[in-house]
């Protein structure tokens, strides 16, 4: 039996400053480059949803087609462009290849808008369902941020979810989405419930590590004994058109089970709305505290600068954080990663040991920021590649193009030319900056950075400095949502 695997990845953040066009596809940001045929053997080792299904899918026995894998950093609209040209080389393939096909998986995100349309993921599956007819199994994973819409449920087979953040188990879902393939190549039937979340959440909120996210998830985990598969997501709130919001779903040989189990999950969230809020502190209340915790400790005290976080949009250059940290006269601390290409090449022409006139940073489209004018030495010059060994995204290699090390009154500051979510400890490592024997550690990250920078951490603040990635979806300036969604547990509707 042949099955067809294509990967096509991004979540948009609507409010974000820049757009994915299809260089950025090419070359990946953060994620490995776009990928076809062959090349995809490579991401069989890496902790991606394709190579988890990858291998169990070989294991089974089924001769696999690879057409693609591209993938993005978050940011706005993914363009016109970009979409179409992925678009049409999986859907080529899916046509050319009909013939000998059993099966279609499909390694998607599920928070992908678009220039020209909102729902990137369901009208991709839609455009599949519609050449492969409606008996031939269509499985898709997707991101436990996904904004899952009637039109990707209805279009899909199996939908199948990450149940870490950090994304800790991405190949396991896709080893997940595989034994779902099976089940379906072997005649097993399966019946789809659903319901949408009727409030939206933080991003911070929604840590599998903390409850409420660790607890419900472990709470589904009881359920799913019973059934064939269920899933949530708690959706991705920047994304603004009336499909962004969390869903509960899942599958089973019976409808009325499978009911119940949606049913009892999604009360137990209605139950627990409040424990979904989350509070932040202001620069200046986590660099103070950070700077008290930070006396006498064996660990980094580390600060998430949350809301420049080019996971979820950010452009990784907006400079309040530090500049809370200068007023404070901070010592001993590390920041990364600010994404500033053209202060990048004047370090890098100044050269390693010298002093350099730098504007750094700032973000345009944000009024409280600004650049940081001042005078900074270059303390290391690197080619910014490197691989993460960390628990996300294991053995995946990356590249944040030229990098360079800029030291000023006691902070080292890890300027890159291309923006990446500072995820894995590996990318200060490339700088010559090592982690652990920091007093203090701001990522630009909002929980991704948990998985490798929690083990060393005395203890983690989020901050919330100005910038694009507005993490209290109360505050942002919605124009599409579904009319009625609470912006916030217990919060206002929209």
């Amino acid at each position: 039996m042949s099955i067809l695997i294509a990967g096509f990845q991004h979540e948009t953040n609507t409010f974000a400053p820049t757009k994915a066009d299809y260089e950025k596809f090419v070359h990946g940001g953060g994620y490995p480059p776009l990928s076809r045929g062959s090349e995809l053997d490579a991401i069989k080792e890496m902790n991606i949803p394709l190579g988890g299904f990858m291998k169990q899918a070989e294991e089974y026995g089924y001769d696999l087609i690879p057409v693609l894998w591209a993938g993005a950093a978050p940011s706005a609209h993914v363009t016109e462009d970009a979409y179409e040209r992925i678009c049409s080389e999986i859907l080529d393939a899916v046509q050319s290849n009909l013939a000998a096909l059993q099966g279609v998986y499909l390694d998607l995100h599920g928070a992908m808008v678009c220039e020209h349309l909102d729902d990137g993921e369901g009208e991709l599956l839609a455009r599949v369902r519609a050449l492969i007819g409606n008996d031939m199994p269509l499985v898709a994973s997707l991101d436990l941020h996904a904004n899952v819409t009637d039109l990707m449920l209805e279009s899909a087979s199996v939908l199948v979810t990450y149940r870490t953040y950090p994304h800790v188990d991405m190949a396991d879902s896709g080893l997940r989405s595989a034994i779902e393939m099976h089940a379906l190549l072997n005649g097993e039937k399966r019946y789809l419930s659903y319901k949408h979340w009727p409030f939206l959440t933080s991003i911070n909120a929604q840590c599998t590590f903390i409850d409420p996210a660790k607890s419900t998830i472990e709470f589904m985990e009881q359920l799913e004994k019973n059934v064939a598969s269920i899933s949530l997501t708690t959706g991705f709130p920047a994304s603004d058109f009336e499909g962004c919001g969390g869903t509960v779903w899942g599958y089973g040989t019976d409808q009325l089970n499978i009911d119940t189990a949606v049913n009892i999950l999604y009360q137990r969230i209605l139950d627990d709305e409040a424990l979904w809020d989350v509070a932040f502190l202001s620069p200046e209340e986590a660099v103070a505290k950070a700077i008290e915790l930070s006396k006498d400790a064996k660990k980094p005290v580390i600060i998430a600068d949350t809301q420049d976080n080019p996971g979820a949009g950010g452009d990784s250059n907006t400079m309040g954080l530090i500049k809370a940290l200068l007023a404070a006269k901070a010592t001993n601390t590390a920041v990364g990663l600010i994404t500033d290409p053209k202060s990048v090449a004047i370090a890098i022409e100044a050269g390693i040991g010298n002093n350099v006139e730098l504007a750094l940073g700032g973000c345009d489209s944000v009024p409280e920021d600004s650049p940081l004018v001042a005078t900074f030495k270059v303390e290391n010059i690197s080619d910014g590649c490197c691989q993460y060994d960390g628990p996300m995204m294991n053995g995946v290699k990356v590249s944040v193009g030229p990098t360079v090390c800029l030291a000023i009154d006691g902070l080292k500051i890890v300027a890159c030319s291309d923006k990446a979510q500072m995820l894995d400890r590996n990318l200060f490592k490339q700088a010559g900056v090592i982690p652990e024997d920091m007093g203090i550690v701001v990522v630009k990250s909002s929980v991704h950075f948990r998985a490798d920078f929690q083990p060393i951490a005395k203890e983690i603040l989020i901050a919330k400095s100005p910038g694009p990635l507005t993490v209290d979806p109360a505050d942002i300036p919605w124009k599409h949502l579904k009319k009625g969604i609470r912006l916030k547990p217990h919060g206002r509707e929209f």
